[in-house]
């Protein structure tokens, strides 16, 4: 028997005023479209704003349903759509928002892990890394310059 260790690295930012002026206004925009959010039953809402290699801004937020498994993650919503919409197109940032109804929660929050999986397809659909800031409504935003450090067991199609 053995045992490996994994490590995985991230950068925290103590609040938005220590991000470039441009990954400010992106994690910005996540956390106004996360206002947007349909959540009527979970009441945790999440916006997303996503930047393009061409320059394109695509933002999601989460879509609840009565029926559950119905629904959608702000991360698969903009993900999704960029996919769609611009197939040729390469995800450089994701940049998340969460937090509950109530309250402004001060944490970041990852991605869940169906979006950590969605977000590891198209970082190896283009052979390129994705970096992910994840922030809650307010506080610490913390950054990783790869999916890989969220996921770093990740299932691809090198499996099937």
């Amino acid at each position: 028997m053995k045992q490996i260790s994994l490590t995985t690295n991230f950068t925290v930012f103590d609040s938005l005023s220590e991000l470039s002026a441009n990954d400010k206004e992106l994690m910005l925009q996540a956390v106004e479209i996360r206002k947007q959010a349909y959540a009527p039953y979970s009441k945790f809402q999440v916006g997303v704003a996503l930047f393009l290699d061409n320059g394109k801004i695509v933002k999601g937020t989460n879509q609840e349903n009565a029926a559950y498994p119905s629904g959608l993650c702000a991360e698969r919503v903009a993900i999704f759509y960029a996919g769609a919409n611009y197939p040729d197109a390469k995800i450089k940032k994701i940049f998340i928002s969460a937090s509950p109804i109530d309250r402004e929660l001060d944490k970041p929050i990852p991605p869940c892990g169906a979006c950590r999986q969605s977000i590891a397809e198209y970082e190896i659909k283009q052979e390129s890394p994705i970096e992910v800031f994840f922030m809650g409504a307010k506080g610490e935003v913390f950054k990783s310059d790869s999916l890989k450090n969220l996921l770093p067991l990740l299932f691809d199609k090198n499996y099937l």
